[in-house]
């Protein structure tokens, strides 16, 4: 296929007559295709983790609405509170088991804007679980209407903390994860 102007000036795709044009231009192809975005799953599981957050002047910008990165600070927080009801402290999990946990990628979406004084309930539910890492889903609700404010999926992965390699999780957290309902979390 080659670019080809239309009398309108609009780039159209015209397909090459040279048969061999396939084979030295193969499609490209990118990892994030392959990846749903966060809209694309379904949140079926479980909820792990409620918390009701109240959103204060430093959450926002000039305009009072809800920063973006602040969505990062609330659903990092619920992460930590779900680990400590799980029973790992991460301040002490390096010095402990040699171990971390990151960030292995994220994907999210801004929905509605959170507002200044705005009452927000976070829930936290777990997507899968691989070797290394964990997928959740982690999403913001108006506390008043129900309205899904903001949405995520993360990838969290366990790492020595020697050589920052993958290593497999915990079989503690997994035990704890598979005998675990609903934790509320702090108000």
């Amino acid at each position: 296929m080659h670019l080809a102007r239309h009398r309108s000036d609009k780039i159209a795709r015209v397909p090459n007559s040279d048969p061999d044009s396939r084979a030295a231009h193969p499609p490209a192809r990118t990892r994030f295709a392959q990846r749903p975005s966060p809209s694309a799953i379904a949140p079926d599981a479980a909820c792990l983790l409620s918390q009701s957050i109240r959103i204060y002047l430093e959450d926002t910008d000039a305009g009072g609405i809800v920063y973006h990165a602040s969505w990062l600070r609330f659903f990092e927080r619920a992460r930590t509170d779900w680990l400590r009801a799980l029973g790992i402290e991460q301040s002490s999990l390096g010095a402990s088991s040699g171990i971390s946990f990151v960030v292995r990628d994220l994907q999210i979406e801004f929905l509605r804007p959170g507002q200044l004084d705005q009452r927000i309930r976070t829930e936290l539910r777990l997507q899968a679980t691989r070797g290394a890492s964990l997928s959740l889903l982690q999403q913001a609700f108006d506390a008043a209407s129900g309205a899904e404010l903001a949405r995520a999926t993360v990838r969290i992965a366990a790492l020595r903390l020697a050589d920052h390699r993958p290593v497999p999780l915990p079989r503690t957290l997994l035990e704890n994860i598979a005998s675990t309902r609903e934790v509320p979390g702090p108000l």
